[in-house]
């Protein structure tokens, strides 16, 4: 018996989940794959649902949700639950936890959709830096602290070149650039980029996140080429880079979060790339397309369903051809057509043959 961790926020988060659940579901049964959906019992806060707490519970109800969110990613992985999907939640919660956990995001676009050979390999820091960090209140003022260090910038380093040796066997990254404000740590961050290079045998270029910019702009990014990045750079630039290289929309996304803290490392955290759209509760309006993909991923890496993510495209690739899509997206069909459409496009006939 397969068990999939499952973690809901406010907001879409019901609906979301319903659609994992749903696809998940699907999949297992086509294939014969015993799986067992493990929810969190806590649902947690968005920030548009924080916002109608008492201002003085804000904090208190933000540390309580990163804690109890910990505990349940701690709990899976304790009993060897390998994946866990989580709907949108608060920022400062879901970055709470990243840090205690040494959170990194990978993403690979370009190439095909589901594809496992992308273009541009991204690694978004989430264990330090300007995102990570607790809150001081005092009148009128917010503190906010973080740091950075050697071992977990070591870390970060070590987990992108081996997913780089994953996703391209042939010869690993042709290009490791680190995208990084690194002017602002003294020196620090040079030093500890150039001895991570000489240990692991490779180049790394370590630039100032403008100047990453102006190269994507005048020369573009070759093939193989990994970019670790902290989030300041990379959450904004994210679009950017899907628009050069994935050619999609962020609502249909979804991307990993992997674990260096060695407690936790065997568990992999989905999630879709869009927000919690508290605007679209309970309109059966929210756009599926990612929740979709990333059941499909689970299925197929954590499920044994193999084909499971190229099935998915395949039908999803047959809605758009025939205009099927939210309106988000320019359509006009709800989130359960969505997902209708796509398992009527899955049958089991067909999943199984193309395993």
């Amino acid at each position: 018996m397969t068990v999939v961790g499952l973690a809901v926020g406010r907001g879409t988060g019901a609906e979301v989940a319903g659609v994992f659940e749903r696809v998940l579901g699907h999949l297992a049964g086509a294939y014969g794959v015993p799986v067992r959906v493990e929810r969190a019992e806590r649902v947690y806060h968005s920030y548009v649902s924080l916002r109608g707490e008492a201002p003085e519970r804000v904090a208190a109800l933000t540390a309580e949700d990163a804690a109890h969110y910990e505990g349940f990613c701690r709990h899976l992985a304790g009993r060897g639950v390998s994946a866990v999907f989580r709907t949108a939640v608060n920022a400062q919660s879901l970055y709470l936890v990243r840090q205690r956990l040494r959170a990194v995001k990978v993403d690979g676009l370009g190439g095909p959709p589901g594809g496992v050979a992308p273009e541009l390999l991204l690694v978004r820091d989430q264990a330090q830096g300007f995102y990570t960090g607790e809150n001081r209140h005092e009148p009128g003022r917010v503190v906010r602290t973080m740091e950075f260090a050697e071992g977990i910038t070591n870390e970060v380093i070590d987990c992108a070149l081996a997913r780089a040796r994953q996703v391209w066997p042939e010869g690993g990254a042709a290009r490791v650039v680190m995208a990084y404000k690194f002017h602002l740590l003294d020196g620090a961050l040079d030093d500890w980029v150039r001895r991570a290079a000489e240990r692991h045998g490779v180049e790394i270029r370590l630039c100032q996140p403008d100047t990453v910019n102006r190269d994507l702009i005048a020369h573009g990014l070759p093939p193989r080429t990994v970019v670790v990045a902290g989030n300041e750079w990379a959450d904004i630039m994210h679009v950017v880079l899907l628009d050069r290289f994935g050619g999609e929309r962020q609502e249909s996304r979804f991307t990993e979060n992997v674990h260096l803290l060695p407690e936790v490392a065997g568990l992999v955290e989905f999630q879709t790339v869009h927000g919690s759209a508290d605007d679209l509760e309970g309109r059966d309006l929210v756009n599926p397309v990612a929740t979709i993909r990333a059941a499909a991923a689970v299925a197929e890496r954590h499920a044994g369903c193999a084909g499971a993510v190229a099935a998915v495209e395949g039908a999803l690739a047959g809605l758009a051809a025939r205009g099927v899509c939210t309106a988000d997206v320019g359509g006009s069909a709800s989130t359960g057509e969505v997902v209708a459409g796509v398992l009527a496009g899955l049958g089991a006939e067909a999943l199984v043959a193309g395993a």
